[in-house]
């Protein structure tokens, strides 16, 4: 299967009073607010990091799914959080916390197979940084 997803982003005058939005080709996002208030601070919008967590859990939560899938057991609800960690100008860490109601699974095959789609969700290998994962079966 090959596909492609496109975005776009517009910024108008300097990095820190300047403004700016982003859209997704689903319109999802469509001109949604981009600044350095939205980014550094608690201004209204979304910033890059927001999108890169959001971007990790979806494929991380949905990777799990088809591999639990394939072992014979149907999630209930899987809930991924990502927290992505900006540093001196670098995504330093991304953590992974994963709750999931899965009906048969030992906690040990659980875990397991959250690891291997951390490893294997295709966000996860574009991303040049520290992942770390818990996992929690309820």
């Amino acid at each position: 299967m090959k596909f492609t997803r496109k975005a776009h982003a517009n910024w108008k005058g300097t990095g820190m009073e300047g403004t700016g939005t982003i859209s997704t080709q689903s319109t999802t996002l469509d001109n949604a607010q981009l600044s350095f208030k939205t980014r550094f601070a608690d201004g209204v919008g979304t910033n890059p990091e927001e999108l890169v967590a959001a971007a990790h859990s979806g494929c991380f939560t949905m990777q799990l799914s088809f591999l639990l899938n394939e072992g014979g057991f149907t999630a209930d609800d899987l809930t991924t959080e990502a927290t992505v960690t900006f540093e001196d100008g670098t995504i330093t860490l991304i953590h992974l916390d994963l709750k999931g109601k899965v009906p048969s699974i030992s906690a040990e095959e659980f875990e397991k197979t959250a690891a291997k789609a951390k490893e294997i969700c295709p966000i996860s290998k574009l991303l040049n940084t520290t992942i770390t994962l818990s996992a929690t079966l309820l």
